[in-house]
């Protein structure tokens, strides 16, 4: 299931393709990540998909990054980065093909974002359970230092680590962060916890490969050895992450997060690829609905997304 995970105290996390666990699921944040695209066999899906346009910063790129949200409750203009081009344009064909007009916004978390983007939600049942649709294929991660989850960005959503670990995004849904203003000791905070889950993901790299032998000292009563082991891996897991490039909130971040709002704890775990430059008042509407159990509003409300030309 694509979901965006939250916690209501300091961390808050999203996974799955297109839904938001509400907050009480923590999730260990991953920090730097790296794309790579393993075959060139997805260069070239994502080619025929996007009707031969490049998905790179070369030759074709389309004439217009900007689209139009149109909901009951007033229209959001979007801007596209050039900075994720494969996210970009998905998503410019899709809404030029009308792949969004009439789904809902399925998933709606006050203080954190909406979401939407499942096939599924067109004509769905009042109730019913969404957040699994999608167009049939997932885009690699486009993760860059200099886009981030402040108030009004457009991100991706996806499945989870445990069975993404390539952070892969969701072909069609996606988010659109409201955010809270944060004080500069709790972005503080938040970087130590954002490191110690960086350490731990580490440690279970390291320890998992090793765990049945660690397992099998145990039950023979090998104490020594199982001590010996266990040191020999911490030491490595140690030395792996010291060398590693420790999470750290820019001065712009900081100075976004502290003002207009976000969600910081997301940052270099999902996709942004664009942001909101025209009717973030429209968002505040949006995530003030009222909504159900699942965190789907009461009400549908129903999106229109077409391309400014």
């Amino acid at each position: 299931m694509n979901k965006v995970y939250v916690l209501r105290s300091t961390i808050i996390i999203f996974m799955g393709v297109t839904c938001l666990p509400t907050g009480r699921h923590r999730i260990q944040i991953k920090t730097k990540i790296y794309n790579k695209m393993k075959t060139m066999g997805f260069v070239l899906i994502m080619f025929l998909l996007l009707g031969g346009t490049s998905c790179g910063h070369s030759g074709n790129q389309p004439k217009g990054n900007m689209v139009i949200i149109s909901t009951s409750m007033g229209d959001m203009k979007v801007k596209l980065y050039n900075d994720t081009p494969l996210h970009r344009d998905n998503f410019l064909k899709l809404a030029g093909e009308g792949f969004f007009n009439d789904l809902v916004f399925h998933r709606i978390i006050k203080d954190f974002m909406v979401q939407g983007g499942d096939p599924d939600s067109r004509n769905a049942q009042a109730g019913s359970r969404l957040g699994n649709g999608g167009p049939g294929y997932t885009i690699p991660a486009e993760f860059v230092p200099t886009l981030y989850h402040k108030k009004g960005a457009l991100a991706a959503a996806r499945q989870g680590d445990q069975t993404n670990p390539e952070k892969a995004s969701s072909g069609s849904q996606f988010y659109i962060v409201q955010g809270k203003v944060f004080r500069q000791g709790e972005l503080d905070t938040l970087e130590i916890k954002m490191n110690e889950g960086l350490q731990q993901n580490i440690m279970r790299t390291v320890f998992l490969p090793a765990q049945e032998m660690l397992n099998r000292y145990n039950e023979e009563k090998k104490q020594e050895a199982l001590k010996l082991k266990i040191a020999e891996l911490q030491a490595k897991v140690d030395s792996i992450f010291s060398t590693t490039t420790k999470f750290k909130f820019s001065v712009a971040q900081r100075q976004d997060y502290t003002t207009i709002g976000g969600t910081p704890h997301l940052d270099g775990g999902y996709t942004v690829f664009g942001e909101v430059v025209e009717g973030l008042e429209v968002l505040d509407k949006i995530a003030a609905v009222e909504i159900d159990q699942a965190n789907r509003p009461l009400q549908d409300i129903k999106m229109k997304i077409r391309l400014v030309k």
